[in-house]
């Protein structure tokens, strides 16, 4: 039986701010987006697995 190639990505929340110093950069999250769903539309099998540190550092900024 021939199995799916499958690829795991492992992101750090400080990946995510792009730019930024904390939060999530949107510009940077859709071209990420569309990166993963280009891989996926090939055949692959993706998981993701998301830090989200910066985002719980963003909220406590904020909080202050």
């Amino acid at each position: 039986m021939k199995t799916q190639p499958r690829v795991l990505i492992k992101l750090s929340g400080e990946a995510l701010a792009g730019d930024k110093d904390h939060g999530i950069d949107p510009v940077f999250a859709k071209k990420l987006a569309l990166d993963i769903k280009e891989i996926q539309d090939a055949g692959i099998e993706i998981a993701l697995v998301l830090g989200g540190g910066n985002i719980f550092r963003g909220i406590a900024v904020s909080a202050q």
